[in-house]
């Protein structure tokens, strides 16, 4: 399968679908249909979006998750344990930019009827803690810390991960939010061409997740304008 389709960087199900075919012909439609599934589930094909896969040549994006998010992601579920959140840092973001930030955010998104007792949680460690700020708050006050807790509400419908038990947001979501909530990722919109293309390169890209996302939030047109502009390819 690989020497077949090492030159395509996508291809549709009635070119995979011929492709097994003729090499096993006496498979029933059924049971081709049983193989592409098992083919996806075993992580040889990416399904990009209705009827069209690519092989599946990139990493999946799982961030290393350091002992401080696991401190408060415990706090959090120890105190609150039926809450729907999630947490990341934004120091995730060096590895695809070119000139590295030293202002860092731990952003805790979390359900809207939640945030304040999500914010009076933490409030309890040592670093500065803000509520769902605005624009005035990031250039008067988080500008001048090195490191911030930030809570704010979650989106619905964000599309998540799961790594060691914690919830955080997938590179579809983190590379959407970056085109909308330019305050909150302001260090990265000098870099938003960079960020997307290493990305892209470097990890595989659920193509119907992104865009599912970028419809939720408004952004479909601005994303896949960005994505033609750089040329990409999921």
């Amino acid at each position: 399968m690989y020497s077949h389709f090492e030159d395509k960087l996508y291809f549709s199900s009635g070119e995979l679908f011929l492709f097994i075919q003729s090499e096993f012909p006496n498979l029933a439609k059924k049971t081709i249909n049983w193989k592409i599934n098992q083919l996806k589930s075993i992580g040889i094909l990416s399904h990009l979006s209705r009827g069209i896969y690519s092989l599946k040549k990139k990493n999946d994006f799982t961030p290393e998750i350091p002992p401080y998010l696991k401190r408060i992601n415990s706090k959090i579920k120890k105190e609150l344990p039926y809450l729907n959140f999630c947490i990341w840092d934004s120091r995730w973001f060096n590895e695809f930019m070119v000139h590295q930030i030293f202002r860092y955010y731990i952003v805790v998104e979390t359900e809207k009827d939640a945030t304040n007792s999500v914010f009076n949680s933490l409030t309890e460690f040592s670093k500065k803690v803000f509520l769902d700020p605005n624009k005035d708050i990031y250039s008067n006050y988080i500008i001048n810390h090195n490191e911030v807790i930030i809570v704010m509400p979650l989106i619905s419908e964000s599309p998540l991960l799961e790594i060691d038990n914690i919830k955080t947001p997938s590179i579809e979501k983190l590379l959407i939010d970056c085109l909308i909530d330019t305050d909150l990722f302001a260090a990265q919109q000098d870099e938003l061409d960079n960020i997307y293309q290493s990305a892209f390169n470097k990890y595989f890209i659920n193509i119907n997740k992104i865009k599912r996302y970028a419809r939720r939030r408004n952004q479909l047109i601005e994303f896949e304008n960005k994505v033609s502009m750089l040329n990409l390819n999921p």
